[in-house]
């Protein structure tokens, strides 16, 4: 499975920076590759302008959707071993109400500011939807601990409250309505180097941190008091693997924008295919969602720059019907 993974996650990666408005064949583009990245000596056989386009443009575009597909999809694993929820997603907890809030107030303020190719719109929906968990995460606690149950209702609850203040501020949005819900939506097409460098980092490690608790997953899976007897303890393992979970799903976020399901689908794939174990799921996912993700933005961009959150609806949402049907007829995790 990891090899067939893999695999697949290469195909997309050159699909998705050969196809476009500018084809470039497969030769060239594993050649400007080999040349520019590992440094091979590869005799040029393909123009500067493709090698700019290559370079400059689809690269940094398609490694973006790679790490925040891989981020949303170990995310939306972790949330789903937890909550033991096979219906679960990264924006579980409120934040993706928190970013968009965010992103929408950053719109309404009159400052443009540009750091490390981050802009206030950025910055801004990192802060909400970090944010949105914090809050989250404090209001549901009874006494020392936050039962899962409160979680999820508080989470609910607050999403609903900052979604009014989304939409009080797509009122006043005016000419900046356009942009609130281009972000809304998601999409890759303003990614660069600079601002992978500085989401790359926190996605990876927050889902490096996922992968290493592997077994606290599997052992929260048999329920809390059945972790506790094998070790585990259960307080600290929850909120480091929330904390985690949801920093990754805000550094993509800030950087994509709201795409949906992935995070959803990508996980409960591989689990039906592979079993409940956290140890296989949470890097086949990461690679399945990374490969999702590189596709649904490469279809995006062939039907004329579309939203990718768009398209990843499209798919998944019949998708998420399926599990719904199942959740009624007595699916468990």
């Amino acid at each position: 499975m990891a090899v067939s993974g893999t695999v697949l996650l290469a195909i997309a990666l050159v699909a998705g920076i050969a196809a476009g408005s500018v084809p470039i064949s497969p030769a060239d583009t594993l050649g400007i590759l080999a040349h520019r990245v590992l440094g091979l000596n590869v005799t040029p056989t393909w123009t500067v302008a493709a090698e700019t386009i290559v370079m400059d443009l689809r690269l940094p575009r398609v490694l973006t959707a790679m790490v925040v597909g891989g981020g949303l999809a170990v995310a939306g694993a972790a949330f789903q071993g937890l909550l033991r929820n096979p219906l679960a997603d990264p924006y579980v907890l409120g934040t993706a109400s928190g970013a968009a809030l965010g992103a929408a107030v950053a719109v309404l303020i009159p400052v443009r500011t540009l750091f490390l190719q981050f802009g206030l719109l950025h910055a801004l929906a990192f802060i909400g939807a970090l944010g949105a968990v914090g809050v989250v995460y404090r209001l549901s606690r009874v006494g020392a601990t936050a039962p899962m149950t409160s979680l999820l209702l508080t989470g609910y609850a607050v999403s609903s409250l900052l979604a009014a203040g989304l939409a009080m501020a797509m009122y006043l949005s005016g000419a900046g309505l356009r942009q609130i819900f281009a972000y809304l939506l998601g999409g890759f097409e303003s990614a660069t180097w600079g601002r992978l460098a500085v989401a790359a980092p926190l996605i990876l490690i927050a889902s490096l941190v996922i992968l290493l608790r592997a077994r606290s997953l599997n052992g929260m899976l048999l329920g809390e008091e059945a972790a506790a007897h094998l070790g585990i303890d259960v307080r600290r393992e929850r909120a480091v693997l929330l904390a985690v979970a949801s920093l990754a799903t805000a550094a993509s976020v800030a950087i994509s924008g709201l795409i949906g399901f992935v995070g959803l689908v990508a996980p409960h794939v591989v689990r039906l295919l592979v079993g409940p174990n956290a140890r296989l799921v949470l890097p086949l996912a990461a690679l399945l969602g990374a490969s999702l993700m590189v596709g649904a933005d490469l279809m995006a961009r062939l039907l004329g720059e579309i939203p990718v959150g768009v398209v990843t609806a499209v798919v998944g949402a019949p998708f998420f019907l399926v599990l719904l049907r199942r959740a009624h007829a007595g699916y468990e995790l």
